[in-house]
């Protein structure tokens, strides 16, 4: 990708409205991957809640995607592009307002049951609007939508931790106005729903079946065992710190905006450099070291090392981001569609996601306090094995195609 390819600026002139509304509702869809991480301890102080089921407000919220993945496509189909966002858009606003009204933690677990649901539904549909109506090209969708992730990882937080200092309410009553805004102008500017007889059909079960590729299943679950590593500093970090709002707010912005950085312009260099695969390998390399940081930190129970780890973390997940679904669908069958096969590989991606954050809680009663940031090392360790295996005998790529970045970016 050339520095003319990567102007941001250019991107943003002349876009249409309807664009700049979706990325809006975007920008706040995004913000709800960390809006929780600060204000995580508060929520156990109010509710009383235990850490099995507090981990559970992300278990159940990527759980959800997990069979959401699956009938998205569908649902597009079936209801047309627009209802399916807007329908999205009408979940997050009655989760996330609700959310602030609840009387325990049981049912702020069901309600991010149906925030998850609404995220996968808006997610979707709000990338092939931003594809389909932005001007630039695809180049040009991809800086709008990695602007619009960068954004709300590092917004996402800072609003939790802010609001939070108030109340752990504030920050889900204020992710319901926007995103109401947001549903609001969405319902009103962007095109309606053409013929359904003009949308190209979609089987249910045609993500699972790209997964009988051997080499495609492989790599797939080398990014479940990454993406559990991720979500177990996203799911426990904010526990093992034990720190306020404000300052978990910061640790969590900080790997937010990294994140966003590193996905934008240290990927695309780091595969010239070394190739596709060899930047996974290595970026996974780093993120196992940033989990024996991690883990270090809470033995010596040093609070700062584990948010530094945090932080760095941030860079390995960014290239991770733009890299990894590259090297993933490289394995897919010609005959597959991409978006299919990429259907499958965040099928089992996001359920490595599920189950580490139900599991990090566990892994602490019985192991130990840092027992999950070295389960993650693992994972890690595993996840390099398996890309290994997959990747054998086979050419590495040096150029990163705008697909796999504007996908790697829509499986966050």
């Amino acid at each position: 990708m050339s520095a003319d390819e990567h102007s941001l600026t250019a991107a943003l002139k002349g876009q249409p409205r309807t664009v700049w509304v979706t990325a809006f509702a975007a920008v706040i869809a995004f913000m709800g991957i960390g809006l929780v991480d600060p204000i995580l301890n508060t929520i156990r102080e109010a509710l009383g809640a235990p850490e099995t089921k507090l981990t559970l407000l992300f278990g159940v919220y990527m759980g959800v995607q997990v069979v959401a993945m699956l009938i998205t496509g569908w649902a597009a189909y079936r209801f047309g592009p627009k209802r399916t966002l807007t329908a999205g858009l009408v979940c997050i606003v009655i989760a996330a307002g609700v959310s602030a009204f609840a009387a325990n933690i049981d049912q702020l677990i069901a309600l991010r049951v149906i925030w998850g649901l609404g995220n996968a539904l808006f997610i979707a549909t709000a990338l092939a609007f931003i594809v389909g109506q932005a001007k630039g090209g695809q180049q040009g969708a991809i800086l709008l939508y990695e602007a619009a992730l960068g954004v709300g990882l590092a917004v996402g937080p800072l609003l939790g931790a802010v609001l939070g200092e108030w109340t752990w309410r504030a920050p889900f009553a204020g992710t319901a106005l926007l995103m109401l805004a947001g549903a609001i102008l969405c319902t009103m500017m962007l095109p309606a729903d053409g013929p359904r007889a003009q949308r190209q059909s979609v089987n249910l079960l045609d993500p699972i079946k790209a997964l009988k590729n051997r080499t495609l299943l492989i790599n797939s679950i080398g990014s479940a065992f990454y993406t559990g590593a991720l979500f177990t500093v996203i799911a426990w970090s904010p526990i093992a710190m034990g720190l306020r709002p404000i300052y978990a707010g910061i640790v969590f912005f900080g790997w937010g905006l990294l994140t966003a950085l590193a996905g934008v312009f240290i990927g695309p260099r780091v595969a010239q450099a070394i190739g596709a695969r060899g930047g996974v390998l290595a970026a996974i390399a780093a993120y196992l070291v940033t989990m024996v940081m991690a883990a270090i930190g809470v033995v010596d129970h040093e609070v700062w090392l584990i948010g530094l780890a945090v932080v760095l973390s941030g860079i390995p997940s960014g290239v991770l981001n733009t890299l990894f679904t590259g090297v993933a669908m490289s394995a897919a069958d010609s005959s597959t569609p991409r978006s299919v096969a990429s259907a499958g590989y965040s099928f089992l991606r996001w359920m490595g996601a599920a189950a580490s954050a139900i599991m990090v809680a566990y892994l602490a009663q019985w192991f130990g306090m840092a027992a999950p940031f070295w389960f993650a090392a693992g994972y890690c360790a595993i996840a390099v094995a398996a890309l290994l295996i997959a990747g054998e005998g086979k050419p590495d790529e040096h150029e990163v195609t705008p697909e796999a970045v504007l996908v790697g970016a829509e499986e966050y």
